[in-house]
């Protein structure tokens, strides 16, 4: 099943545990995937995209892919 539910910083913040503007500092710095629909400037990124970023990312140890 995929989980096409659209996140924001926020719920991108929320799942690695991290504040939001960590996030933006993740995308400026392109560490970040690009995003999969920007919407009136507003970047947005499906769940399964972070999950597989989350997964694959250097120095997960064990951080929640859920």
């Amino acid at each position: 099943m995929t989980d096409r539910r659209l996140w924001s910083y926020k719920e991108i913040a929320a799942h690695i545990r991290v504040q939001p503007d960590t996030v933006r500092s993740y995308r400026k710095h392109g560490l970040l995937p690009a995003p999969d629909l920007v919407e009136n400037g507003k970047p947005y990124w499906f769940a399964d995209t972070i999950r597989t970023w989350v997964a694959r990312r250097p120095g997960n140890r064990g951080r929640r892919a859920d």
